[in-house]
């Protein structure tokens, strides 16, 4: 027998993170993330299963902590992965567990290597910082490494004699973009390339300097490395981003993306035959954000490049939003032949596969549904032919993993019925909860076609309802961003509104990704009035159509959705009640303050600076309205948050308590501005409740004043 969704069936999920295929495409592996038995931290290990869905997937690694980032060796007969699971048994003893205040130091996190034809796993590095990705060289005999490590070896720290104080703590800066959400202080740490030795650990750094080395790939031939750095002078002033050539023997390093102006390149991968290097990137040409595309560059230093899907509008990598699945790296796949690149981007709020042929940029559609394919990984077959693997999802389902193969010269895209399953991670689990499915929605505003998705509750068992017989009560969900997208992924917070009988409409106001580059710009110096509008429309043609009661309508958001929140309740008394969760509420100290603090955001979405003109921030800022402000409002911030820091829930809070007005602000200790997606399982479990309480007291139970504060503050399962 079905039942509703409830907030704390979260500690039940499972989540693939990342997915790996063997060389020859019988097996693919990947990480799946879980909530630890405790449900304040989280658990990681590497599973296994054939791609032809033969066999269930089974857990090869131990995942005491956390085990990630599986790499298979060139012959597959080993796997390479991250984990922490030195320190864990070392701190916990006899393999318990350190309690959740208890940091693994920064070291923890190593290389280890398990070979597939049995025995156990040998731990291979032993940097003295955290290892956090790593790739094998071609021929299997080395491995490169990303990690902030300066030496090879821990140094030796002298022991304080009694009496004498303790080392300085005092941090010196003197470079902006030192501090990093869900890190914190990065300006002493900076990651580089290291070689490592596949059979003795030994490691060689390869990169240095004051600047962080990223993603990178091997050429065919194992004699160069490409990876994304950002070298230019003055690095810390802009979000500029290069790819670099190495080269092994020489230790030569050169800039592979040249060019005038400014530029944003990442995600390398090398042509099969050595010749070429695609990225995914774009050159800034201002007034908003710019749309990613495809690129093709010559495997040679100062290049022009190439962009091959800039005629289809595509925008590739965009953020998909959904509080189940954590965004996965942006990544591009050639074929064996050389011929197709294989990439994801969004169409009409799917998440699809998409590829386009390097010579000719010609872009075909691979996948058709109304689902979120990310986390992609792919190994060519014979003739061109290639198996993909990867993550798939929808509004109803948890994510899992999936295989398709593509032929080379197939012309029409695979339904998702013919996406075959490989994992089934949820169905034991969350068999019984009944889920509802949306209802697509388009309107127009001045022009634009704006696309929605209305989740329809049942009608609640509340006397008001059956007295009166109205529409149910309504709340809008606004995505953050500005440039990311809503669409047929999966909402727990939005399904655990509907269980409580109040409906749900989410669209993609202009600003959002997915709908091309006129659109993305679309809230160019304009993040309130233009976008309000967008949403105020999509709910007026619901009240229309009769799906609302107009009288029962509340509106939250997170982030930028936090900001639009703020900014309509300071223009309109239509709803009810609102949260605000991380939201900007005054723009000028958003732009100076947290880890995107200084002349670059500001810049990409005003065209000026606070300092140069600050009337028009000051203007665009919620608080600048609150005095308006009449709609019951609860704030919603993360303490460790330094997004969009926790300042900013706390001058909206200053200014709308001074007028008397009806708010409370809910912070949260420890968490970031991932609370919602990623944050500790309990408080995630906790932060939907208090979301549903909110709308409840005020919508479904009709209450005019402000809620009792919470008695218990236990969340049970």
């Amino acid at each position: 027998m079905s039942r509703p969704p409830l907030p704390a069936d979260l500690y039940d999920l499972r989540v693939p993170t990342e997915v790996r295929l063997s060389p020859d495409g019988r097996l693919v592996a990947f990480t799946v993330k879980a909530v630890g038995p405790a449900k304040d931290d989280y658990r990681e290990a590497v599973w296994i299963a054939p791609t032809d869905g033969s066999v269930p997937a089974r857990q090869v690694t131990l995942g005491a902590r956390h085990d990630t980032h599986p790499r298979w060796s060139p012959d597959g007969t080993q796997l390479a992965f991250l984990s922490d699971r030195a320190a864990v048994l070392q701190t916990g003893g006899g393999g318990s567990l350190p309690d959740r205040d208890e940091k693994l130091v920064d070291g923890a996190t190593q290389v280890w290597v398990l070979p597939l034809a049995g025995g156990e796993a040998r731990e291979l590095t032993h940097l003295p910082h955290d290892v956090r990705d790593l790739g094998w060289s071609p021929d299997g005999t080395h491995l490169c490494v990303l990690s902030t490590s300066e030496t090879a070896t821990r140094a030796t720290r002298a022991r304080r004699e009694p009496g004498e104080p303790p080392e300085s703590d005092y941090r010196f800066i003197d470079r902006l973009q030192y501090q990093y959400n869900g890190v914190g202080f990065v300006h002493d740490r900076f990651t580089h390339l290291w070689l490592v030795d596949a059979d003795s650990g030994a490691a060689r750094r390869l990169t240095g300097g004051r600047h962080n080395d990223g993603a990178f790939d091997w050429s065919p031939d194992g004699r160069r490395i490409v990876f994304e750095s950002r070298r230019h002078r003055d690095h810390d002033l802009d979000w500029q981003m290069d790819l670099f050539l190495l080269d092994l023997e020489s230790g030569r390093v050169e800039r592979l993306t040249g060019g005038r102006g400014r530029r944003e390149f990442s995600a390398p991968a090398w042509s099969p035959d050595g010749r070429w290097i695609a990225a995914v990137g774009h050159r800034y040409q201002g007034r908003g954000p710019a749309r990613r595309d495809v690129w093709r560059f010559p495997a040679a230093p100062e290049q022009e490049g190439q962009d091959l899907t800039g005629a289809t509008d595509l925008m590739v990598g965009a953020s998909m939003g959904s509080d189940l699945i954590g965004g996965g790296a942006t990544t591009l796949h050639w074929s064996g032949d050389g011929r197709w690149i294989t990439f994801a981007a969004p169409i009409e709020g799917s998440y699809e596969l998409w590829r386009v042929e390097a010579e000719t940029a010609r872009v075909e559609r691979l996948t058709l549904g109304r689902q979120y394919l990310s986390r992609i990984q792919q190994v060519p077959l014979a003739h061109g032919d290639v198996r993909i693997a990867a993550t798939v999802a929808d509004a109803t389902h948890a994510p899992e993993v999936v295989v398709l193969e593509v032929a080379a010269g197939q012309r029409d895209p695979l339904s998702a019925d013919r996406l075959r399953r490989v994992s089934d991670l949820m169905a034991t689990r969350w068999g019984e909860i009944a889920l509802v499915a949306p209802e697509t929605r388009w309107h127009e505003v001045e022009g634009r076609r704006i696309q929605g998705w209305f989740y329809p509750a049942a009608r609640p068992n509340d006397e008001r309802a059956a007295q009166d017989g109205r529409p149910v009560p309504l709340v809008v969900e606004i995505h953050g961003g500005p440039a990311t997208l809503y669409g047929y992924a999966p909402f727990w917070e939005w399904q655990c509104l509907v269980a409580a009988g109040i409906s749900v409409y989410a669209c993609n106001p202009r600003g959002s990704e997915g709908y091309g580059q006129d659109f993305v710009r679309a809230n160019y110096r304009d993040w309130g009035n233009g976008p309000m509008a967008d949403v105020m429309a999509g709910l007026d043609a619901l009240l229309a159509d009769g799906l609302a009661d107009p009288a029962r309508l509340g509106v939250t958001g997170g982030s930028y959705g936090g900001y639009l929140t703020s900014w309509i309740v300071g223009h309109t008394d239509r709803f009810r009640a609102a949260l605000t969760a991380r939201s900007v509420n005054d723009m000028t100290s958003q732009m100076l303050s947290g880890d995107i603090g200084g002349p670059m955001f500001g810049t990409e979405e005003y065209g000026v600076n606070p300092w140069e003109d600050h009337e028009v921030y000051w203007q665009h800022s919620p608080i600048a309205h609150a005095e308006r402000v009449r709609t019951p409002l609860l704030i919603q911030h993360a303490e460790q948050d330094l997004r969009v820091p926790i300042t900013q829930a706390e001058e909206l809070f200053a200014v709308l308590r001074a007028f008397k007005r009806p708010v409370r602000l809910m912070r949260v200790p420890e968490e970031t501005h991932e609370l919602t997606r990623s944050g500790t399982p309990f408080r995630r479990v906790e932060n939907i409740v208090q979301v549903v309480a909110w709308f409840r007291h005020f919508l479904v139970q009709g209450r005019r004043g402000m809620p009792p504060l919470p008695r218990e503050k236990r969340i049970r399962p």
